[in-house]
């Protein structure tokens, strides 16, 4: 893709400019392309989408089956093979080129998998967004991030505070905020991901471009991938499977291949059932179809707060005290903020202890 004046840092004269013309504060993203009956193609992330009214570059990017599947394949033209220390550098990503004149030192997220990114490589952002189903730092990460400022949530950017900030990069996605990717851009040179969850470690790369810790990016990566083997080796031939659960208000979701824990459960390798052996995020289920949740071990996690979805419903009724894994004492409750809403390689750590402690023990 060609890039546009907009792909390109805007000079602090502009950028003036733009900020005197005034900013609206809590510029909103809608929710939308929400997952449509079982077994439909799946069109939200881990949490939510663009509203309706998307462009067909933003359609693309939410849509299960194959189409979805290629964004990995898009994403290793990402990036950019400046050396490391070399700036100015041009970083390649969802909505163009933009040059990056000097290491960042100020870095905006616009959702949990950037944070958790650039935490993962020792920097404190100066502002983050919150999702909707809860406006608190994550406490996995509480420890590491510092302070950073509030800047909105994932659908409802506050632009007016994030210029206030005067950051030298913003990181975020083309599924989130593709309509807010021109005025991000004359507030910091942005850099956008094609979308969060299935393509974590991609965008993992894609974050690291700017500060030049590409090599930082891989390491953890590979440290990652071989704690998961430990675990498949320990499970050996006889692995079990899993099924991830999650309550969210107006849906109940089957998470399958192409979503975050997908990935996780994939390299492993851990099996999951039949039912979410799908290109899909996601497969939605009705309250009266919880015994396809039906798994050796059933994990489950709620986003945002058990009163605003069915979860207590569930289960209480009848029918999920006839799961084998409800039966056999393996049916736990998870942190949705690490099994569905990290999005990168510390939550993914996360996952592995939890995965080792309940089906794995001592590997």
């Amino acid at each position: 893709m060609a890039p546009t004046p907009a792909d390109r840092t805007t000079s602090p004269t502009t950028r003036r400019s733009f900020l005197a013309a005034g900013l609206t504060g809590g510029a909103v993203l809608g929710l939308g392309g929400l997952l449509a009956a079982c077994g439909s193609s799946t069109g939200a992330t881990d949490a939510a989408a663009p509203a309706g009214g998307a462009s067909p570059d933003q359609k693309s990017v939410k849509q299960g089956g194959d189409d979805y599947a290629t964004v990995i394949e898009q994403m290793k033209a990402f990036g950019t093979d400046a050396a490391p220390g070399v700036y100015p550098r041009t970083v390649k990503h969802a909505l163009g080129e933009t040059v990056i004149p000097a290491r960042p030192v100020r870095v905006v997220v616009l959702d949990t998998g950037e944070l958790d990114n650039v935490v993962a490589l020792g920097i404190q952002p100066v502002g983050v967004v919150h999702t909707d189903g809860s406006k608190t730092m994550p406490s996995y990460l509480k420890d590491k991030v510092g302070s950073p400022a509030d800047v909105g949530t994932i659908n409802s950017l506050n632009l007016e505070a994030i210029a206030a900030l005067k950051p030298d990069l913003i990181l975020g996605s083309q599924l989130r905020a593709q309509d807010q990717y021109a005025s991000l851009s004359k507030i910091a040179p942005t850099v956008f991901s094609i979308r969060p969850g299935y393509p974590w470690k991609e965008n993992f790369l894609l974050n690291a471009s700017p500060f030049g810790l590409q090599r930082e990016a891989k390491a953890l990566l590979a440290a990652y991938q071989a704690a998961a083997t430990a675990v498949g080796a320990r499970l050996g031939d006889r692995k079990p499977t899993v099924s991830p659960l999650r309550f969210m208000p107006g849906k109940t979701r089957l998470y399958a291949g192409l979503s975050f824990i997908g990935t996780i459960l994939t390299d492993i390798p851990i099996p999951q059932p039949k039912i979410e052996q799908v290109k899909e995020l996601a497969v939605e289920i009705s309250p009266e179809q919880i015994d396809k949740a039906d798994a050796d071990w059933v994990f489950y996690g709620v986003y945002g707060t058990p009163s605003s979805t069915n979860q207590d419903a569930v289960l209480g009724g009848a029918l999920w005290k006839t799961l084998g894994a409800v039966k056999s004492g393996q049916a736990r409750p998870v942190s949705d903020e690490t099994w569905f809403l990290g999005l990168g390689v510390l939550a993914a750590d996360a996952v592995l202890t939890d995965l080792k402690g309940f089906v794995a023990p001592g590997a």
